[in-house]
């Protein structure tokens, strides 16, 4: 009973050791498993050989040069921005002072070439006018009276009827009226043209920009009332750079896009290449002209630019 006491002790002895033994060695065997991991994962990966690498690199350059290729666009287009600028900029003055008496158009206004835009007053040119006129009436009659009187002198002087000191007189009688009617007729034609520049008209086809004065205000010398600017045909001016001197000549088409109209171009023609180029942009500037009949381009639009390149 006792040996069998004893076997039983030493076999649950000997199962403890052998448990404590696995357990060992399974803790020893995850340390080496997380040792060999972590070896692994802070080693660089080995070198590709040589002829994989140059294959590689040779990829690489293909896809940078198409991508390139591709922000550039086409490289017989040039490509800019732009403004569109009125070519003719009028501050309209009346040629005399006066005040003013009516108001054709206003701010914004479209108007023609020769059309009226203000009127100043011309109560007093007309009074005058008339008084003018009266003037060259009377000059006339004074006119056609010596006239008649020369033509009975000569009658008379022909037959030595009369001494030619009369004759002289009448001649001499006969100028001064005929003096007079025209500085009488100067003066009435002074007065008529005045009463026309009181009219004051747009000298281009265009549209008022500004609105300087009102019905009542008085105008001096020089005062400005209007400022009309040009828009058919229509500027559009860009810089162009350096290394394009070359291939943009005069005549050259233009397409330009605006933000007003996203889906529609309009076409031009280039008229003016600056001949100075500017030190510090590098850039040269070009003037395309554009005939905008519909009027819808405005000056100070901003546009985006296409010209063909030679």
């Amino acid at each position: 009973m006792k040996r069998a006491l004893a076997i039983l002790s030493i076999t649950v002895l000997t199962a403890i050791a052998c448990g404590k033994s696995e357990e060992t060695a399974t803790t020893e065997t995850t340390a080496t498993t997380a040792t060999t991991s972590s070896s692994t994962s802070t080693t660089e990966a080995p070198a590709l050989p040589a002829d994989v690498a140059a294959v590689g690199t040779a990829v690489t350059n293909t896809t940078t040069a198409a991508t390139a290729s591709a922000a550039e666009g086409d490289p017989s287009t040039l490509v800019a921005t732009g403004e569109f600028v009125s070519p003719v900029r009028s501050e309209l003055s009346p040629k005399l002072p006066g005040r003013v008496a009516r108001l054709y158009v206003d701010e914004g206004s479209r108007v023609t070439k020769g059309q009226p835009v203000l009127e100043l007053e011309t109560e007093y040119s007309r009074l005058n006018l008339q008084s003018a006129e009266a003037d060259v009436a009377r000059a006339k009659a004074a006119r056609d009276e010596a006239q008649r009187d020369l033509a009975r002198k000569k009658d008379l002087i022909a037959k030595q009827s009369i001494p030619q000191a009369t004759y002289d007189r009448s001649q001499a009688a006969y100028d001064g009226a005929q003096a007079a009617l025209q500085a009488a007729s100067a003066q009435a034609n002074l007065l008529r043209q005045q009463i026309a520049d009181a009219t004051l008209r747009s000298p281009v086809t265009g549209v008022v920009a500004q609105k300087r004065t009102d019905v009542g205000a008085r105008l001096g010398d020089g005062g400005v009332a209007f400022v009309v600017v040009q828009l058919s045909p229509l500027k559009l001016r860009f810089a162009v750079p350096e290394r394009y001197l070359a291939q943009i000549d005069k005549g050259a088409r233009v397409v330009a896009r605006v933000d007003p109209y996203p889906k529609e171009t309009f076409e031009g023609t280039i008229k003016t290449i600056g001949g100075v180029i500017d030190p510090q942009t590098r850039t040269m500037f070009a003037e395309a002209e554009f005939p905008n009949r519909d009027g819808r381009l405005k000056p100070g639009l901003f546009a985006r630019v296409e010209v063909k390149l030679n």
